[in-house]
């Protein structure tokens, strides 16, 4: 039973990578820009997120001094 579910397993493998085809200049462009534009938005995020913890930690030792 397993070895049937292994070859059911390795035939959809196969199947699903010979579907894949190559990219036209203009689709492979494309996936690029969305992949930049996620990394930016990324970037964006986290020195969003350290400028906000910078703050907090200003507040707090401004409170501590006082």
């Amino acid at each position: 039973m397993l070895l049937v579910f292994q070859r059911k397993l390795i035939n959809m493998l196969i199947k699903e990578i010979a579907t894949i085809k190559p990219l036209t200049p203009q689709q492979a462009r494309i996936n690029s820009l969305k992949l930049q534009k996620d990394n930016v938005s990324k970037q964006l995020k986290a020195e969003r997120d350290r400028q906000k913890i910078a703050k907090a930690q200003q507040t707090i030792a401004s409170v501590k001094s006082s």
